[in-house]
């Protein structure tokens, strides 16, 4: 299945793209995907526990969410402000 990946601020820095394509195996998780992305991008790998996901634009409170065709996934690493 095919899901939509969007990279935000520092996460978008490190990857040096907006978004992708993401292809999973049918009954993954955003856990299976964070692994995917580790994988695929390994300058992830220092923000991804600070990283928010949500989906479909919802905020998840939680890893492991389901995920189908079509979905869209977001990183957005906290924001600092002063």
């Amino acid at each position: 299945m095919k899901v939509k990946v969007l990279f935000f601020a520092k996460a978008r820095e490190l990857v040096e793209t907006s978004g992708i394509d993401l292809e999973l195996d049918e009954g993954a998780d955003t856990t299976k995907l964070t692994d995917l992305l580790k994988e695929k991008f390994p300058k992830l790998i220092e923000i991804l526990p600070r990283i928010a996901l949500s989906l479909n634009q919802e905020y998840l409170d939680e890893s492991g969410a389901a995920l189908k065709e079509g979905d869209e996934v977001a990183l957005i690493p906290p924001i600092s402000g002063g």
